[in-house]
């Protein structure tokens, strides 16, 4: 029998995720008590046709929380294999989530849902460690969401849980405030002095051909690929779960667009699980009109 026990933070995303598998033909449960795992792994063993079971179990628990590793070693001892999947996000995504549905953590308790959300990470920091499968759902669209949960539980490839986003900004609209890397590429030739690509994008192939067919910009998006190549598995090993790359030039039209377009189809190339955003180039196409 597949067991998937769903779990993490709350506003991560637990219950989309539960939609997502029962799509793919998983009996699913929610906010089971952890002192059942034991007998619901025997119930459907015994008697069912059913072979695939996520379980959802989170916060909402309360005291019956702790039972969680009791319950797990009894599966363990029984013979039962499982895997845990732990969805997360970042404190500041988890605040305005809790604040746009009007909703209050359940551990605030009167006080602020950052008070609670730090308690919660607190009682969690255990099961994040034992985690087959950590998502980071800061960044992600629902879409790339349930793309992630298909290729795991349903392609079942290898499953890489550094989420690593791609963007392109421009300077003069400020750095992106959830950068981790920054790389400056105003050192390009800039296409806004040729008159024929002034109007144009990164996401234009004429653009494109200029910026790339300079030899600096292949030996810069090479260099940049070496680094990151040796930077992602050390982000992996010590459990980062996202990683912001911001390409930057002047407006954020031209050069770092065409980077960045080319950064996310190598990373993703290499499988990396990889998304791609342009902060500013709408900003500067529409300052223009």
């Amino acid at each position: 029998m597949k067991f998937v026990i769903v779990t993490g933070m709350s506003g991560a995303g637990k219950t989309t995720v539960l939609k997502f598998l029962e799509d793919i033909n998983y009996f699913c449960a929610d906010n089971l008590p952890p002192a059942l795992l034991l007998k619901f792994a025997e119930l459907f063993e015994q008697g069912t046709e059913i072979d695939k079971v996520a379980l959802g179990i989170d916060i909402r628990g309360g005291k019956l929380f702790e039972d969680f590793f009791q319950g797990l070693s009894q599966l363990t001892e029984n013979g039962y294999d499982y895997e845990i999947l732990f969805l997360d996000a970042s404190d500041e995504c988890l605040i305005k989530r809790f604040k746009e549905t009007r909703r209050s953590h359940p551990l605030s308790k009167g006080g602020s849902i950052a008070e609670g959300i730090q308690k919660e990470r607190a009682i969690l920091e255990q099961v994040k460690k034992r985690a087959d499968y950590i998502i980071d759902t800061s960044n992600i669209l629902t879409r790339e969401l349930k793309e992630k949960i298909n290729d795991i539980f349903v392609l079942h490839e290898a499953f890489d849980s550094l989420m690593i986003t791609v963007g392109s900004f421009g300077f003069k609209y400020g750095i992106p405030i959830d950068s981790d890397l920054v790389f400056d590429v105003r050192f390009l030739p800039n296409p806004f002095y040729i008159p024929e690509l002034k109007e144009l994008t990164g996401n234009d192939a004429p653009v494109n051909d200029y910026v790339m067919g300079f030899e600096e910009s292949r030996v810069f998006l090479n260099k940049l690929l070496d680094l990151l190549e040796f930077l992602i598995p050390k982000y992996i090993k010590e459990g980062k779960n996202s990683l912001v790359i911001s390409i930057g030039c002047t407006g954020g039209k031209h050069r770092s667009v065409t980077i960045a377009n080319q950064l996310y189809l190598a990373l993703k190339q290499k499988g990396h699980s990889v998304r791609l955003r342009h902060d500013d180039m709408e900003k500067e196409l529409k300052r223009k009109k």
